[in-house]
């Protein structure tokens, strides 16, 4: 049953009458019965809050950089509407006469700056629901130390759903639980990963089930999946019509923090390739009881995630046979080839090159690694770059698929691209026939 915490952010009523409220509270700031404001607070504000703009467009698209790719253009609209309305908070409450006006002023700068928020919000479907909004996860969280350990009896077998029977007393969702996953072999500071746990994991006996590792996007962290990306929800729903089996997914973290852009290699950057490919599956395979096989083992992410996914797959085919490329980069940048190739290799494009997917999908054959690239069919930034991947994977040798779904760049696509991709993967890794 919904509740009020389960309503859409990103589509029917509520983004509608939040961005009418927000209207007519822009309205309100523009109206005042005094000529000052119509020839001098006005137009400064206007003016000021598009100068703003500009400047934080200059700073974070040209000289700061954080980012590899450009921010959506519309972004930085709504940013200068929610400026250019607290901009104008004390000079509208200076021309109403009394409390109510000043106070519906208040109400009105709460209104623009909220339906900004919620527009912004739309582009990126960073927040589905207000649950999400709010911190309240769908997902059965518990301790990492809660999670059932070995059990005695495995069962085992290639399609696993052949020989799988749900025990009595299965739960009916898997869990969801948070680890700090160490750098032993690569030193790299990771923040602490997400883990989701099938039902047939929480069973005795247990499924040795296959591992899905997932990255999310950068700027991001591993929450990101379980919080909007639907990730928990996508696995139970699986779970739920193949008798509780479904990946292990490890959501680790492939940058360090937020804003930090490693480019999922070894570099002066980072060694996060090493941390990816040696010390999470490391870690997973002595802590968690699954199919060691590296059959039954795939890497995906999105954007940052999907890129950081084809150069794991293409430089450790042996550790990821199977990967999930959802809105990826033609290659690893900061930008640029070169501002990429001198902060990471000291300006030795030859080092670059040596790691970078498409010059390895061009030099090796790869005819045992099976990807699946998913791209949003208005993504103008990155669905030719994903075509252009996933004919190279295929002329490598790879089993390729390439997916278009309805979006952008956003969670709405990536939560759908997950989706899309469960069977292929289900079938690849063993789990149904």
């Amino acid at each position: 049953m919904e509740t009020i915490t389960d309503i859409s952010l990103l589509s029917g009523a509520l983004p509608t009458v939040v961005l009418a409220i927000g209207a007519l509270g822009a309205v309100w700031l523009l109206v005042a019965q005094r000529r000052w404001y119509y020839y001098l607070a006005l137009p400064a504000c206007l003016i000021g809050a598009t100068l703003v703009t500009l400047l934080a467009y200059q700073i974070v698209e040209n000289w700061w950089r954080p980012f590899p790719d450009p921010v959506e253009t519309e972004v930085y609209v709504w940013i200068g509407v929610a400026i250019a309305a607290i901009a104008l908070l004390v000079p509208r409450i200076l021309t109403a006469r009394h409390w109510p006006g000043r106070v519906l002023t208040v109400v009105a700068v709460l209104a623009v700056v909220l339906a900004a928020s919620s527009q912004i919000n739309r582009v990126f479907a960073y927040y589905p629901t207000l649950r999400t909004a709010l911190g309240m996860s769908n997902a059965h969280e518990v301790d990492f130390a809660a999670v059932p350990g070995p059990t005695a009896t495995t069962v085992t077998g290639r399609p696993l759903d052949s020989v799988w029977q749900a025990p009595a007393g299965m739960p009916s969702t898997g869990d969801v639980t948070s680890v700090s996953i160490p750098g032993d072999k690569s030193g790299f500071a990771a923040r602490p990963a997400r883990v989701y746990l099938p039902p047939a994991y929480l069973t005795d006996p247990r499924a040795l089930l296959p591992v899905l590792v997932m990255m999310a996007g950068q700027p991001g962290e591993p929450d990101d999946w379980i919080k909007s990306g639907g990730l928990a929800t996508t696995m139970n729903d699986f779970a739920a019509a193949h008798d509780g089996l479904a990946p292990v997914v490890v959501v680790a973290d492939g940058t360090g923090s937020t804003l930090a852009n490693p480019l999922c290699m070894d570099s002066r950057l980072g060694n996060v390739d090493t941390y990816l490919a040696v010390d999470v599956p490391n870690w997973v395979k002595a802590h968690l009881q699954v199919d060691p096989n590296p059959r039954s083992w795939a890497v995906g992410g999105l954007s940052y995630g999907g890129t950081c996914a084809l150069q794991l797959a293409t430089n450790h085919p042996d550790v990821y046979p199977t990967f999930l490329d959802f809105s990826g980069q033609v290659e690893p940048t900061l930008g640029d080839r070169q501002r990429t190739v001198d902060a990471a290799f000291g300006g030795d494009d030859a080092a670059f090159r040596k790691v970078n997917p498409l010059d390895l999908l061009t030099a090796r054959d790869f005819s045992g690694s099976a990807g699946m690239f998913v791209v949003g069919a208005g993504d103008d930034e990155y669905r030719d770059g994903q075509r252009k991947m996933a004919a190279a994977a295929k002329g490598a040798g790879m089993e390729v698929v390439y997916l278009e779904v309805p979006g952008g760049h956003s969670f709405a696509v990536w939560t759908a691209a997950l989706r899309a991709s469960m069977d292929w993967l289900a079938k690849r890794l063993g789990l149904i026939p």
